[in-house]
């Protein structure tokens, strides 16, 4: 499975990078949201990773592009206000909130909502 992370900070980006590495997942990464939407569309991607404040546009824009884009794909959050912008959007499958989250919490629910929009495509 491939996931998409997007984040501006770059130590973020590759520590987010090597956790899911580490749990079998070949990465994309973005660091800014024209980036990340190009990726996006050039290339097979299973879940996206995404941080809310990014470089250019914030990331629940940068979700409904994706989602007109292909609405299977599932998109998992990061914020540091997760529990205020999850009422927002319904384009965002999961909230994680960024200084406080398990990352062990996050690969488990990337995984499963990856393996749940493979099987919606694939419908």
């Amino acid at each position: 499975m491939t996931v998409l992370c997007v984040d501006d900070e770059e130590l973020q980006l590759q520590i987010r990078k090597l956790l899911f590495e580490d749990e079998g997942f070949h990465v994309e990464v973005a660091q800014d949201g024209a980036r990340a939407l190009e990726i996006f569309r050039t290339k097979k991607i299973d879940a996206v990773v995404l941080d809310y404040n990014i470089s250019g546009m914030d990331g629940l824009s940068v979700a409904e592009e994706m989602k007109r884009y292909d609405s299977h794909i599932p998109i998992v959050m990061l914020s540091g206000t997760a529990g205020a912008l999850a009422e927002k959007t319904g384009c965002v499958q999961a909230w994680f909130q960024k200084a406080s989250s398990d990352p062990g919490e996050l690969v488990r629910v990337v995984e499963r909502l990856a393996r749940q929009g493979l099987d919606r495509g694939n419908a």
